[in-house]
Parts: C-alpha cells; structure tokens; sequence
C-alpha cells in the first residue's frame, strides 16, 4: 500500500486527485476539494481507485513538466518504459488568470511507450461518495457509463475495455511510438451529458494554461527560486478558483499519528491561516490571488457584529456549518481511525483571526485607496472586539479541543491587530478610535511580556502562567512585536529548539508534552525566519534546506514529519507547509539582500 510520500497532487484549482508512484489514482474528489470522492482507497479498501501500470515488474522516476500540475511518470521495465502523464484538464482556452474557470471536470491520462514493448493494465474501481456506493456500469457508443448516488462518470478510452461487475479493466501491448488516451469525465446527477472532450487536446490545452499562468504570475527571482515556484504552483492548484479561497489541504484524514485519532478534514479555507498565505501568495508574485483570497475573507465573513465570536474557517465556497461526522465504513489510513468529515473546528473562538484579518489588509496598504464603506466598517469593528475580548481565552491557534486558555499568540494576533488598525486608521477613516485602541495596545503588550514571560525558565511560554512551551510564539519577531535580537527572544528560540527539536536537526513539535505527535513543518519554517531576522542566516538557510529536503520526489510538503521515521505524515499536500517555505525563502533573501523583511 502507498504511503503519504508516494503520491503527487492533480489540480484545476477547483478541486484535486492524488496518484501513487504505482501509477493509481486514490483520490479524487469532484467537482470542488470538499465534494464526496469518487475514488478514496488513499482512506480504506472500499474507497476505490484507477490503475494504470505495466503487468511485468517496474521501477519508476516522475516529475512535474516545469511549470506546471502535470505529472509524467516513467515506469522502467525489462521490456520497455511505459510513460504515463496526468492531469485534471483546466479546459479549453484557459490561460493566465481565466485558469480554473472550465465548468468540466475531467481527469486525464495519456499512456505510451517510449522504448521496446510494455503490456498495460487497466482497473478502474469507481467508489462515489466515499465508497459508500457500487454503481451501475453500461458500455455505450459515447464510452462507458459509470452511475452511482449523485454522480455519473463518463470513461472515454482509445483501447478496448471490459465491464466486469462494478470494474472497469482492460489488457493490451504497446509497442516504442503508440499510445492511449483516458478521459474520465464527472458530471452530477442533475447535470445534462456534455460532448466527451478530446483527450489528447485537452492535456495539451491543460499543460499551455499551466505554462500560462506560470509565465504571467512567476518573476519570483530571489533566494530558493525553484523551491519558490513549485510551491506557488501547489497553491494555485489549491485554490477554489470561484471564489479565491485556498484550502489548507487536499485531503481529510491523514493522521497527525499513523494509528491516532488526530485525523481532520483539511479541505476548507482558514481565516486563521490568512496573513501567512496572503504574505506567501504576495511573495510568489500572486497579487490578483492575494486580492481575491482576502476578497473571498471579507465576503465569507459578511457582518460578524450580531456573532458572538469570528469565525476561523469556511466551505470553499463561503459557507460556515462545517459540521463533523465521521465514515465508519472506511478503516483510515494505515487502520488510523476515525476517517472524519467536516470539521468542527469551525465552531471555536480563536481570538487570533482578528490579527490574522487586519494584518492581511496591513499587507495590502498600498492598495486599500478604494477600500468599501463596509470593508473599512468590517476593519473597525474587528479592531473593536480586540478592544472588548482580549482578555478572555480562547481555543488559541492550534485547535486543542481540551478547553479554552489564555494562549500567547493569541494575545500576540491580538496586539498585531490593534497595532495594524491604528497605522490603517486613516484609510478605515478611523482616527477617532486610534485612543482607545491605542490604550489597549499597551495593556497587551504589557500582558504579554508580563504575563507571558517565565522568568524562571527565561522564556516565553505558550500561555500565561504556564511552563509549556509552543512553538507559534516564534512568530514575536516575524510580526514586528519585538526585535529578534532582544534578548527576551533569543532565549526564547534557544528553549524551544532544545525543548521542542526532538530529532535535533530543526523540526520542531507545536509544544511541550506531545508525545508521538509529528514535528510540524510550519513550526520549523517559522524557526528558520526568526533565525534569519536574528542575524543567523547560515544556521537559517541550513534549517530551511534540511526542512525543505523532507518533500517528496516531486517537491510536495504534508503538514507534518514523523519524528519516529522521518516520514511525511499529516494532511497532504499542505498549503501551510508550502506558505512557510515561501516566507521563510523571503525573509532568508531579504535579509541577504539588506530588504525589509518585517514590514
């Protein structure tokens, strides 16, 4: 069975596929990244799949084509190399910003040999709705028809194929120079049939739009410029292309700890995430993204005053009730259970979002001038609530579903919010409120550095009048509370490398007492720009290197590493990852190049 590691990430901004290194597609869910897949044995044996690989014994290399989210895989056998390419077609005519646009759904894979003669093996095991459903399969002129609960799946092929029961499979041997083209078309229920696409054409048209796109956004020229790019390219597949949203991850359910039960539904875009992304998409040289992302924030949020607190999460799509259920039928990833389905994050208090929030429109300064009446009002009434909550706890970054504490960045977000109203005061037409936020900045930051500063263990903890430390306080020096050559906070770091790095090589767990909880990768990143900004840009570049050295063969991050191991484990691909990567490569180069990497 494939680990996380072995599988790369099919996109068309809309939503995503994750194939192994075997050549099988086990995940997929159409039309958008939160929909019921159609092929999920990433998740349990039930799930289904789609295979295409040589009968003999194989070995295989892959890449991505440069610039863009088509995989080509070769697999080497002793009679020939069999050469498989995949995609999820973005559509006809779909260059630059219109990419992700296309109303089709459609996955593609174009099979040939490159040298000798390979016999091919095809399976396809369609599972709708996350396995819960067998369908129908008829053969018709048009292709084979797969029906099954709300979705219909058209398989249009250029080889012979057999219906047998609920699979799809087919036998044939090419020879050096032929090829086979496979379109597995999704549509709803509801929808009416549309014309097959031709395949060829549209891998074609998908690989000129990716190009496109890089071509147009990619000018990115400073310090780990490939890691850079593919990671820009990763979020641009993860995002929803109707509304700008990005989402943290493809998947739901990969564990935190293989055989745990810290499994979460990661296909929804988080506000909580939002200055990181929106500072990553900026850097990636992505400004109409970071427009829409923080468009698609300020419409998902509406009017929040009637709420008792912000909420930190929404659907793709805007919507807010992401209520939890689990999948009893699926065993999990490598037995990790339970396989969950939504996620109830969503209803926490996290006071950081007010931060996270005002911080994005910090970042977009230079181009508030026309900032809406309701906008600017929005801005204010956040700032406001900082004013009003900052001293209540809250569920703090992390999502802990153990109760709500006095977190510190909690109180740090807090702080950069007020900090970031007041210096916007002028285009939030805000003037007369700069007092008393003015007031309240005070009050926190003294909390802070009173309340969150353990003397005795001469740190900053991970909460008031705690002893544990967290590694989201590293983020003191990257969002300007203090400088990262106080020395308040280069105690910090050295207790929290000492403490947090288990395997001593710079990837950290989020704090003290995790356990067999994997070392999170944005932790590290995080570690590596307040090292940079300290003035440490050789052990930063070293810690970034080792960091980033952990991506699969095709440059794809998971939210975590296996400190057991060293293998990726967590959500997969993780857009946090790639957004720390992207910051941390900034601030490694700002500081090289003598920049402003702060503010």
């Amino acid at each position: 069975m494939a680990v996380i590691s072995d599988y790369a990430l099919l996109g068309d901004c809309q939503g995503a596929a994750l194939v192994s290194s075997d050549g099988s597609v086990d995940w997929w869910c159409p039309p958008r990244f939160d929909a019921p897949s159609v092929f999920a044995r990433l998740l349990g044996s039930t799930g289904g799949f789609w295979s295409i690989r040589p009968l003999r014994p194989y070995h295989t290399a892959r890449r991505y084509l440069d610039g863009t989210m088509v995989l080509r895989t070769e697999f080497h056998t002793q009679d020939g190399v069999l050469r498989v390419t995949d995609a999820l077609s973005l559509g006809a005519g779909e260059r630059g910003h219109r990419i992700g646009v296309t109303s089709a759904h459609v996955l593609l894979r174009q099979v040939e040999v490159v040298s000798g003669a390979v016999e091919v093996a095809v399976e396809v095991a369609a599972r709708p709705e996350y396995g819960l459903v067998t369908p129908t399969i008829v053969e018709t002129p048009v292709g084979i028809e797969i029906s099954g609960g709300a979705d219909r799946l058209t398989l249009v092929a250029d080889r012979d194929l057999a219906v047998d029961g609920a699979l799809v499979t087919g036998r044939f041997t090419l020879t050096a120079g032929d090829s086979a083209m496979f379109a597995l078309h999704h549509r709803g229920s509801a929808d009416p049939p549309t014309a097959p696409i031709d395949g060829r054409a549209a891998l074609r048209d998908t690989v000129a739009a990716w190009l496109s796109w890089a071509t147009l956004h990619q000018d990115y020229q400073g310090a780990y410029r490939e890691e850079v790019r593919r990671s820009a390219l990763v979020l641009q597949a993860l995002t929803y292309q109707p509304t700008g949203a990005v989402i943290a991850a493809a998947t739901t359910s990969l564990p935190e700890e293989v055989g745990g039960a810290a499994n979460w539904d990661y296909r929804f875009g988080w506000l909580r995430d939002g200055s990181f992304t929106l500072k990553a998409l900026w850097v990636a040289a992505c400004p109409d993204e970071a427009h829409r992302f923080f468009d698609w924030m300020a419409a998902s949020m509406g009017s929040v005053e009637a709420e008792d607190h912000v909420p930190i999460m929404f659907g793709a799509g805007g919507e807010r009730d992401l209520t939890e259920h689990t999948l009893e039928h699926l065993e999990g990833y490598q037995g990790s259970r339970p396989v969950r389905i939504g996620n109830d994050a969503w209803r926490q208090k996290q006071l950081d979002v007010l931060g996270e929030i005002l911080e994005c429109a910090w970042v977009l300064r230079d181009e508030l001038a026309d900032l809406s009446p309701a906008a600017a009002g929005l801005l204010r009434s956040l700032a406001d609530r900082v004013v009003d909550g900052w001293r209540e706890p809250d569920a703090g970054v992390w999502e802990g579903r153990e109760g709500e504490r006095h977190y510190l960045t909690s109180k740090l977000l807090c702080w950069v919010a007020l900090d970031r109203a007041i210096r916007l005061a002028p285009v939030l037409d805000a003037e007369a409120h700069v007092p008393r936020w003015s007031q309240a900045r005070e009050q926190l930051r003294a909390a802070i550095l009173t309340e969150g500063w353990n003397a005795e263990a001469r740190t900053f903890t991970g909460a008031f009048g705690s002893d544990h430390l967290d590694a989201g306080v590293l983020a003191m020096s990257p969002l300007g509370f203090l400088p990262a050559d106080d020395d308040r906070v280069i105690a910090t770091v050295d207790a929290i490398r000492r403490e947090l790095d288990v395997r001593h090589d710079g990837l950290l767990q989020r704090w003290t007492g995790s356990g067999l909880e994997g070392t999170f990768i944005v932790c590290s990143y995080v570690l590596v720009q307040a090292l940079a900004l300290a003035g440490q840009v050789d052990e930063a570049k070293r810690i970034f290197e080792r960091i980033t050295a952990r991506a699969n063969d095709v440059g794809l991050l998971s939210e975590e590493v296996d400190h057991r191991d060293g293998t990726l484990i967590g959500n997969f691909p993780q857009a946090l990852s790639h957004i720390g990567l992207i910051n941390a490569a900034w601030i490694i180069d700002q500081v090289q190049s003598g920049g402003d990497p702060v503010h």
